[in-house]
Formats: C-alpha cells, structure tokens, sequence
C-alpha cells in the first residue's frame, strides 16, 4: 500500500502529477462523450469553472505557473494502448464492446483542446471552448487539479509526521464510516468521487478500503483508471451536460419543452438495462416526470442528485405507481451531498420499497474536515459546467435553486417553459 503522507512529504509533481492518464475521469464522461460524438459532434460548447465557495480565493492559494504546469500535462496525454484494449475489450453492464471502433479510433488519436485562464478577484477563471466531445472532456480533470494544488497548497509546510498524523486521522474517520454502513442489509454503494478528491493516491486507497470494509456490498467506482487498475466496475451513466445542451440549441420553447426527453430518445438508441437511468432534476424533477412519454417509465431507474434525496424518492415512487410499474423492480441512485448518516437513514427509509444504491462523492474522497487547523482542508463546493453552445448560454433549474445557472432571464424562461414554480432552497453540500 503507498505511503500517502511520505509521498506528499517529497512531492515533485512531475514524478507524480495530479492527473496521469485520460481515464483518469468519471466513466459517465466517456458513455456521453460517445454519445455526443455519435449526434452532435460538429456543436461548439463553453465550459467554465464555477467556484461556488467565494471564501475559497483559489488565485491566491495556487501558483498560476504551477496550475498552468498540471493543464499543460494533461494536454500532453494520449491513451495508452493498455488502456485502449481495456475500453475495447472489458464488459461494462454486462455489453461487450461499449464503445464502437469508431469512436475508439477518434479518442486514441485525441489531444485535449487548449485552455483559457486568467484571474479576477482572487479566483481563477477557467474556460475551454470548441467541438463539444473535445470540451467536455477537460471537466473532470480540470477540477481534481484545482482541487488537489489546493490541498498540496495547505499541506506544504507540514513536516513529515504532521503528515503521517494527519493521514491516520483521516483514515480511522473513514474507516469509522465504513463500520458503520458495514450492518446495512444489501448495501450498494459505489465511489462517485473523482471530481472533488483529496488526491488521486487518497481516492485510490479510499476504494481499496471500501472494497475490503464492505464486500460485496461496494459496487465499484466512477473512476476509469481505479476501475482498470483494481479490476472493479466502471460505474456511471450520464449527467446533466447533456440535457442543458440540447436546451441550448433548441430554436423555440416548443422544442425546449422536448429537449430533455430528446437526450435520453437518443439515449436509448445506444444503451440498455442499467445505462437506462433517468436524471429529471436538470429543469425541475417534478415537471419533467409529469410531462415524460410513456415508454420512460419502462427504463431501469432514476438518479437523484439535488433538492431533498428522500423527497425525490418518493416522486419517483408515485410516478413508477401511476404509470402502472411496480417500484420494487426500480432502481433509484442517490448521489448527492451523501454521508454515512443520510445514506444509514435513507436505507432505513426505502429498504424493501425499491431497488437503490449510493454514489458517494466528496465526502468519500475528501473529507478532512476538523483535521488541520482553521478546517483548512474542508472540501468545498467547485464544479466545471457547460456555460454555452453555439453561443446561446446554458441553464440549469435543479430541484435547489442554490444550484441553479444561467443569465436570469433565460432562467425565468426555463422557469416559465418547464412550469418550475417555487422551490426549497437547500445548503448545498459538496
């Protein structure tokens, strides 16, 4: 096993740098990047990092060259062939061959597109712009740089048993959670949390401690390259990038209304069983399952990731019932803000009423919260989100209006298109 906190100790980036392969990204980017490549290929898309957390002044945490060195790292990535022949070969939900040659020979020939960074008001602005499955792809490595300077920023001038401390600390807390979960009768949770890690090395020991902690009852991980490297499943669908784009490019509030239900059509074109996950909150859950065509209610599931979790569960149970659909043979995926408490209550809730499992982020991956002085190394809220497409901007609603984006205006139309009235405004848990 690494020694993390020796590792940190000797840091030279080079010899370890933050991100270390293409894969090393959530399994649902790469499900929707072919998906994209397949429909929509030639549309141009913005992305802009968001930092939620305005205390959080990352420019002047983070060196600008030492940022501009990880960006400039990851654009000097290809695949590997190893990693090639485990997307080509490996069996994801029960389909050989995911991923068609197609699209295999368009990513093993992909270079990252450049980058776009500057700096206002003590945060980094951050964009990338240009063919949408080219863009798309910077998100989640984007984010884990940020994340991890930030971290190596507040760890830099501990000595080497502060470090050694400090890891151990971390680790009987999360050791602690896992004994915890450990009783739950036919648990399903699986690691969700690339995008706001601690580290790479702290995310891969996180899984190998919930793979022996918990069993069979640790589903795998989001992440490509953990899932290769450990022989895991690579566990993901999709996300709300692709409903706010189709939103974008509709040409009046007609086919705005159908964007959503035109993602997952198109969905449905490629993927079956347990690739067949509705996420309904992007423009209001509430509406979109109200307005849904007939033949989703027959997909496998839902996922919900804002507004309360139990709430959203029993909509979806009302809806699978009026539909005619026995909710016990529905999976729902809860996957936001989640730690050991609400995943114990939630499982106590809805146990033997439906299928469900948990995608376990941030507070999975990077909680050392109360381990360093002032909560230095607290986990806060940043996300990369698609801003425009073909330069019309992007909005998304959510079921928290706290999460919700875009110019105010479009908001009030999206409001308006998808009949969102008002909502609960909710602490937005990283």
């Amino acid at each position: 096993m690494v020694d993390i906190a020796t590792r940190v100790y000797n840091h030279r980036w080079k010899l370890d740098p933050i991100v270390r392969s293409l894969i090393d990204t959530d399994f649902y980017k790469l499900l929707m990047c072919q998906s994209v490549f397949r429909n929509k290929p030639d549309t141009q898309v913005t992305f802009s990092l968001i930092n939620r957390s305005k205390s959080i002044r990352l420019a002047e945490l983070i060196d600008e060259g030492e940022l501009r060195e990880q960006l400039d790292h990851i654009r000097s990535l290809s695949l590997t062939r190893g990693e090639s022949t485990w997307l080509r070969g490996n069996t994801f939900y029960g389909k050989r061959q995911m991923f068609t040659p197609e699209f295999m020979r368009w990513f093993q020939g992909l270079r990252l597109p450049p980058y776009h960074l500057e700096i206002r008001d003590g945060q980094y602005e951050l964009t990338f712009e240009g063919a949408w499955p080219e863009v798309m792809l910077w998100e989640i490595p984007a984010l884990a740089v940020l994340m991890e300077l930030r971290a190596r920023a507040v760890l830099g001038d501990m000595k080497k048993f502060e470090l050694q401390v400090l890891y151990a600390r971390a680790m009987t807390k999360l050791w602690e959670k896992v004994e915890r979960l450990r009783p739950l009768d036919g648990l399903r949770i699986a690691d969700f949390g690339t995008r706001r890690r601690h580290s790479f090395l702290w995310q891969d020991w996180c899984v190998q401690a919930m793979r022996e902690g918990l069993g069979e009852g640790f589903v795998g991980t989001s992440n490509c390259l953990i899932a290769k490297n450990r022989d895991l499943e690579a566990i993901g669908t999709n996300a709300h990038e692709l409903p706010m784009v189709y939103a974008a490019l509709a040409r009046d509030d007609a086919e705005l209304a159908q964007a959503p239900y035109k993602v997952l059509a198109d969905w449905q074109d490629e993927h079956s069983g347990n690739l067949r996950i509705i996420l309904p909150d992007t423009y209001g859950t509430e509406g979109f399952l109200k307005n849904a065509p007939d033949w989703l209610a027959g997909w496998t599931g839902i996922r919900i990731d804002s507004g309360d979790p139990a709430t959203g569960a029993e909509v979806a149970i009302r809806w699978w019932k009026d539909r005619g659909e026995d909710p016990r043979d529905k999976l729902i995926i809860f996957s936001d803000g989640l730690d050991e408490d609400k995943i114990i209550d939630l499982h106590k809730q809805f146990h033997g009423r439906v299928k469900f499992s948990f995608g376990w982020g941030t507070l999975l991956t990077n909680d050392f919260r109360g381990l360093t002085e002032g909560d230095a190394l607290a986990p806060f809220s940043l996300v990369c989100k698609a801003v425009a497409a073909n330069g019309r901007p992007t909005v998304k609603l959510s079921d928290n209006p706290k999460k919700a984006m875009g110019p105010e205006d479009e908001i009030a139309r999206y409001k308006r298109v998808f009949g969102v009235g008002e909502q609960e405004a909710m602490e937005v848990v990283v």
